[in-house]
């Protein structure tokens, strides 16, 4: 598997981040890591091996970035009106300067034109993240795969909510928007992904509301809920992404 580590100085973010490739050709997946998490999860904790058929075959490279939870999400002590604001400093990051080059990076290994559409993947607050990149950036990412998220921004800033924190908190925002929204369309020609378990440590009440909510909009997004006995953590995660993968690969 080919690999590539790459470390780049963010305007955004105002320092530098780090990330990894993984694979030489291929759709592009964009990684985000479990909270707190490092672009070296992906492969520390064996995911890496889990999509080693998509990755060694062409089919997808695979973009490993990191968080920077510990200054947003996961800081509850800090303010809640600085650490959102540099969480959407960071998605400015993600979209403005990583999204860029994870496009470049597909056109010129795979000779394509054009703007080629990202999947966002992530686990646990990975997953609320990817979701939120998913539903608020349709012309970047027309793939999803999220894996026991949890998708209010309430988890992050319990009673606080300003507009910043509605623009991350898909329960809020897509709840409101209206059925006919340009976006909807958008959402419906890519394909998406929404699973959690219903076993320990599990907290699945955010998925069945956006589960309502794609019903009630006419937005195309398969949600699944496992059963009782899928815990939140890696070995079932491994498992869903094998299951799911081959679906979101499809012609």
């Amino acid at each position: 598997m080919e690999r590539e580590y790459i470390r780049q100085y963010s305007p955004a973010l105002g320092r530098d981040m780090e990330c990894k490739i993984y694979g030489h050709a291929g759709r592009p997946v964009l990684f985000i890591p479990c909270q707190d998490g490092r672009f070296f999860d992906f492969e520390d904790f064996h995911m890496a091996e889990v999509w080693a058929p998509w990755i060694e075959s062409g089919q997808v490279m695979v973009f490993a970035i990191d968080t920077i939870d510990r200054e947003t999400w996961s800081d509850k002590g800090g303010d809640p009106y600085w650490r959102i604001r540099r969480h959407e400093q960071w998605m400015r990051y993600i979209t403005e300067e990583m999204a860029p080059f994870i496009q470049a990076t597909a056109r010129e290994r795979n000779g394509w034109e054009g703007a080629p559409g990202i999947m966002a993947f992530g686990c646990s607050l990975g997953a609320t993240h990817a979701a939120n990149l998913y539903f608020r950036f349709p012309d970047l990412f027309d793939g999803l795969l999220a894996l026991s998220g949890i998708y209010t921004a309430e988890y992050g800033f319990d009673g606080y909510m300003d507009e910043v924190v509605y623009r991350n908190s898909p329960v809020h925002y897509l709840g409101d928007m209206p059925a006919g929204h340009p976006y909807i369309e958008k959402y419906n020609r890519g394909r998406g992904v929404i699973c959690v378990g219903q076993g320990p440590w599990e907290l699945p009440e955010t998925t069945r509301r956006l589960d309502e909510i794609f019903r009630e909009k006419g937005i195309h997004v398969w949600v699944d809920f496992w059963g009782g006995d899928v815990e939140h953590d890696w070995p079932w995660w491994y498992k869903q992404v094998s299951y799911f993968v081959p679906k979101l690969l499809e012609a």
